[in-house]
């Protein structure tokens, strides 16, 4: 199992030197990835109708691709993921240029998590329609892998339209890995046919298992094999009493099917950036990581 860590978006501050710092400590403390999260419009809680959501616009978030690109010239090693780019709100054939690009940049480090997302005013604000979104979705995917394997592409679909073009140049991983999120039937109905592996929201023990199982049973159902679809579980530190981690990861890695954690230290009132980074080493210590 491979363990990285979630960038923690809404604090870790606008300091490139501190970001880069943060990067580099993580991939020499030898995690594996670093995950990211992904919003492009925060809504005003006090607008007309009000809001519930779990972020504002008072929540800062680095743009993925871009902050990508910078952690791809800050690091050698470490893996890059999105977790999630919400899809159907960008225009497909821009997020596959971007894809590319940042996995050339890092040498073949990108893992494209995406889902459907859940914030209509992001959509409203884009240009696109959110109750298309899971339509839509299935017809991304299959528009980003062509561009991503072929030099020329012609298709046309109910939401897209290429006529002989292509990207240049294409990426290093031909195709990127796409993962999905989502708990819903119908997400993993689809991801269970068209993903390389699911993210899911679940702690370890036996409900995450059966989880897990089910969501195997629907890839053999696809006519895939479960053992080539990944799962990236999370440990929230803010919801494990210290003296527990140990205990938490021993539990994750006792789970079939489970080929990536990532730690996320966000939640904790940790007050700048090194503190992030003194949390992830005291959780290597506490937990025993070489």
């Amino acid at each position: 199992m491979k363990i990285g860590v979630v960038l923690p978006q809404t604090e870790i501050g606008n300091d490139p030197a501190a970001i880069k710092a943060y990067a580099e400590a993580v991939e020499d403390m030898g995690f594996t990835h670093i995950l990211v999260f992904d919003h492009v419009l925060g809504a005003n809680p006090e607008r007309p109708g009000g809001w519930k959501g779990p972020y504002t616009h008072r929540h800062a978030f680095h743009e993925p691709f871009v902050l990508f690109g910078f952690l791809a010239a800050a690091t050698r090693r470490v893996e890059l993921v999105s977790g999630i780019v919400i899809l159907p709100q960008r225009q497909t054939a821009l997020v596959a240029k971007q894809a590319a690009a940042v996995d050339v940049l890092s040498g073949g480090r990108l893992r494209l998590g995406v889902g459907v997302g859940w914030n209509p005013v992001e959509f409203e604000a884009l240009g696109e329609d959110f109750t298309k979104r899971g339509r839509r979705i299935e017809e991304q995917v299959e528009v980003l892998r062509a561009l991503w394997t072929r030099e020329l592409v012609t298709f046309a679909g109910r939401e897209h339209r290429i006529t002989d073009a292509g990207l240049n140049p294409l990426p290093v991983q031909c195709p990127i890995p796409i993962w999905m999120g989502g708990e819903s039937e119908v997400v993993q109905r689809r991801m269970a046919r068209l993903a390389d592996g699911w993210m899911p929201h679940f702690r370890a023990g036996a409900a995450g298992q059966a989880a897990i199982d089910r969501m195997h049973g629907l890839v053999r159902d696809a006519g895939r094999d479960p053992k080539a679809f990944g799962l990236e579980g999370r440990m929230t530190l803010s919801q494990i009493p210290e003296a527990d981690w140990a205990k938490e990861l021993e539990a994750w890695r006792a789970m079939r099917g489970v080929t990536h954690l990532c730690v996320h230290t966000a939640g904790l009132g940790l007050a700048k950036p090194a503190d992030h980074v003194a949390t992830l080493r005291r959780f290597r210590q506490v937990v025993g990581l070489p």
